[in-house]
């Protein structure tokens, strides 16, 4: 099939695309990557009145790296942060997580084109990104007419493929902040295909205290949700030492937290299976990190 009718912007500046939004109202869509919007354009799944394409809009393409954290510009490519940038292998070493889930995203032809931030704003409960931004505790920013401003990850997504960016706003960046110390991670997912959605995926942090034991354990799942969901599971063995943590009794906790929908890709009680067998393996690998971490920190 071939998109709906729709006019096209290519600004040169924020302000302009900014103009455009405000000039078009809600009918407006913002084109970065594409990978997301296109094939929903192609099937008629979603007729936008005009494209903004923000490709020409400078400023947009860097990652910025602190102590802090990572911050990801809107047209910075999954590729990129998977070594394609000057600055991906200290945005991996600083936020572990962004280069493991990055590496998950659908196939090379598209990390080659589609973009971090816009696989964020496109808020498929199914993306891996929109995961990571919920486990890291992350952030975007928003710029409009009115000014620029942070939306922590919580307000930011709405519902299945929906946020709470409306009309003449643009999310120009991500924020993922840092590992914090003596601190592993993990991401792992299974799918029909390699490259497809996710049946279930999941990413962890797990971190210990001083004496290598355990002492806050955080996951977040792909495919069980209508939004990121953010679970603590450090009850199921919190205080135990590293080698010896019932990873196991983690994953039967996370079984019973999520709430996974059905559909033609798997049941609700395989998705709490696959949610519960994910998580022993993901805790298993990202706490021998934390604890090698932990030996050099």
């Amino acid at each position: 099939m071939k998109p709906a009718p729709f006019r096209y912007a290519d600004p040169d500046t924020l302000d302009e695309a900014l103009a455009v939004l405000s000039a078009e109202g809600e009918g407006a869509k913002v084109l970065a990557g594409g990978q997301s919007l296109l094939p929903l354009l192609s099937m008629r799944l979603a007729a936008p009145t005009t494209l903004v394409d923000i490709n020409r809009v400078p400023g947009l393409d860097t990652v910025e790296v602190t102590g802090d954290g990572v911050t990801v510009g809107a047209l910075v490519r999954h590729n990129q942060l998977l070594g394609g940038h000057r600055d991906a292998m200290a945005a991996a070493r600083v936020q572990p997580l962004l280069a493991r889930a990055t590496a998950n995203v659908a196939h090379p032809a598209i990390r080659n084109r589609g973009t971090t931030v816009g696989s964020i704003a496109h808020a498929d409960p199914s993306g891996e990104m929109t995961a990571v931004l919920a486990l890291t505790g992350g952030s975007v920013t928003v710029a409009s007419p009115a000014g620029v401003q942070t939306v922590e990850w919580r307000d930011f997504f709405v519902g299945p493929l929906e946020t709470s960016v409306h009309g003449a706003e643009v999310v120009t960046s991500a924020f993922f902040p840092a590992l914090p110390p003596r601190s592993g991670t993990a991401f792992a997912e299974v799918a029909r295909r390699k490259g497809d959605y996710a049946v279930c995926g999941a990413g962890v942090v797990v971190t210990l205290d001083q004496d290598r034991r355990v002492e806050r354990i955080r996951a977040s799942y792909l495919s069980v949700g209508l939004t990121p969901e953010v679970h603590d599971l450090t009850d199921a063995v919190v205080g135990k030492p590293v080698d010896s943590a019932d990873w196991a009794a983690a994953g039967a906790l996370a079984r019973t937290l999520v709430d996974p929908d059905a559909d033609i890709h798997a049941s609700a009680d395989y998705r709490r299976l696959l949610v519960a067998v994910l998580t022993e393996r993901t805790l298993a690998s990202a706490a021998a990190e934390a604890a090698a971490r932990a030996t050099v920190e």
